[in-house]
């Protein structure tokens, strides 16, 4: 069964003290979850312009960039599943990032998308994919997979018919470059997740796993409400029938993250009460 596990990147708020990050982990056992994703620039001090970057999209990477990221791993008996990177640090050093991962213990490095970068130019996405395939494979020799994670641009139209997610997948060799699904930004721009899942097949090696919709309560005051992240079951997202189609895929871990629009706020609550979703549909190993 896959590893349940949480991305880093939902816990900058309560990850920046080396107690906190402890207790932290320590909930996410308690409630069933067994992995963790890391990231990059969390597990190492980050600059000033990445920390106002992320707080300005609403994702505050916090200030414990300095802890003792192995320590508190190894410590916490959870799985480090991937670790999140740029794709610039890996083409420049692959044997230093792939030393790290090995580090802690995971052969599997995910591209989290690109910053600035053309997404609806075909040549430039065809290009994308030449440089995911060179350093995948440079990867590959020191024995730790290159995944490419997505958001919501990749859906933006390169032709008629046919947009970039797609052309990256038919133009990354399946022997150097797989893919870690986010089913929530496929659906926020309007594209099918369940397709998507279904074109991927096995090269779908890791899923992030989000809800989306509304927690507005009463009358509406308008025929439209915004929609955000939800906590797992309990929007419109076809869970269901999206973890049957990871299961098939044979998906090595179901990583949940979320940004915001937590209950109370807190996202340890919000992880905590989306446990219930997972341990009902994800047994533990």
């Amino acid at each position: 069964m896959p590893i349940k596990a949480v991305q880093q990147f939902m816990l900058g708020t309560v990850m920046n003290k080396e107690v906190q990050a402890a207790d932290t982990m320590r909930k996410m056992k308690n409630v069933g979850y067994n992995g963790i994703e890391l990231c990059g620039f969390m597990i190492h001090p980050s600059g000033m312009m990445v920390r106002l970057m992320t707080r300005a999209a609403g994702m505050p990477v916090g200030s414990g960039g300095k802890l003792d990221w192995l320590r508190l791993v190894n410590d916490s008996g959870l799985k480090v599943v991937s670790i999140h990177q740029d794709l610039g640090s890996v083409e420049r050093n692959p044997e230093d990032a792939a030393q790290e991962a090995i580090k802690f213990g995971t052969d599997k490095i995910v591209i989290t998308g690109m910053y600035r970068f053309p997404y609806g130019d075909s040549e430039a996405v065809k290009n994308l994919a030449q440089r995911l395939n060179k350093a995948g494979n440079a990867l590959k020799k020191q024995g730790v997979a290159l995944l490419y994670h997505n958001h919501n641009c990749e859906f933006l139209q390169v032709a008629p018919g046919q947009n970039a997610y797609e052309l990256l997948l038919s133009e990354t060799d399946p022997d150097a470059v797989n893919f870690e699904f986010d089913s929530y930004w496929c659906a926020e721009c309007g594209a099918n997740p369940l397709a998507v899942m279904d074109a991927l097949g096995g090269r779908m090696k890791l899923w992030h796993i989000n809800d989306r919709g509304t927690r507005q309560q009463g009358p509406c005051m308008t025929p439209i409400l915004k929609s955000d992240s939800m906590e797992l079951g309990d929007g419109a997202m076809p869970l269901e029938e999206l973890s049957r189609k990871a299961k098939t895929a044979g998906v090595e871990a179901v990583i949940l993250e979320s940004h915001r629009n937590w209950i109370e706020k807190s996202p340890i609550k919000s992880l905590e009460r989306s446990a219930a979703f997972m341990n009902s549909h994800f047994e533990s190993p």
